[in-house]
């Protein structure tokens, strides 16, 4: 047999008989990790709604509650700007284009004294947890572990509102089981000025002003 031909019959042995992978195994080894991030991304943006309105509601917070409690509301805005700021980046990561946040949000209910502030802030802060609750069971690695410290966080501050140890039921069953959380934020956006006759600019703007 020429060499020409011998070559190209050892080619072709070699193409039949050489283990190949899978197609189907590529596939899912290839798609696993975008699979993944497409699940993560509508929670990531889920969080980062509730985030722009739990901003927007510490500028209520600030302006009603009482004096010797406003340091611990400006560091609660403070801490809800960063984790707006960073979720932003995170959505960018996973291919999203962030959510913006509205001119302003109905609140849950009148804040009219500092007692009313405090609830607020309360509740801003265990709505917040839910959708961080919802993050970590949608994601993975470095922002799974990130939307765990933010979790935690809001529900430690929510302790320090509340005066108190308070439970949040269903937030570890919902990351297990993937129950959504329902509205992420404590408040619908509103066109209007909060409810309880706030004014619609009253709260921090998304460009992050101070309480």
């Amino acid at each position: 047999m020429p060499v020409a031909d011998r070559s190209a019959s050892d080619a072709a042995s070699n193409a039949v008989t050489a283990p190949r992978a899978a197609p189907g195994a590529r596939v899912r080894a290839a798609g696993a990790p975008a699979d993944r991030a497409a699940g993560a991304l509508p929670a990531a943006q889920a969080a980062l709604a509730a985030e722009h309105a739990a901003v927007y509601g510490y500028g209520v917070v600030g302006a009603r509650v009482a004096h010797e409690r406003r340091e611990e509301a400006r560091s609660g805005h403070d801490a809800h700007r960063a984790r707006r700021d960073a979720l932003r980046r995170t959505v960018r990561d996973l291919g999203g284009q962030p959510e913006a946040s509205a001119a302003a949000y109905a609140l849950p209910f009148p804040v009219t004294d500092p007692d009313a502030a405090v609830r607020l802030a309360a509740e801003l802060e265990e709505r917040v947890a839910g959708v961080y609750a919802d993050l970590v069971r949608a994601a993975d690695g470095p922002l799974r572990r990130e939307a765990a410290g933010a979790l935690r966080e809001a529900a430690v501050r929510a302790i320090r509102w509340r005066g108190g140890s308070v439970a949040f039921p269903g937030l570890a069953e919902r990351a297990a089981s993937g129950t959504p959380s329902g509205p992420s934020a404590a408040g619908s956006p509103s066109g209007a000025g909060p409810t309880g006759g706030e004014p619609s600019g009253q709260g921090a703007s998304e460009s992050g002003d101070a309480v």
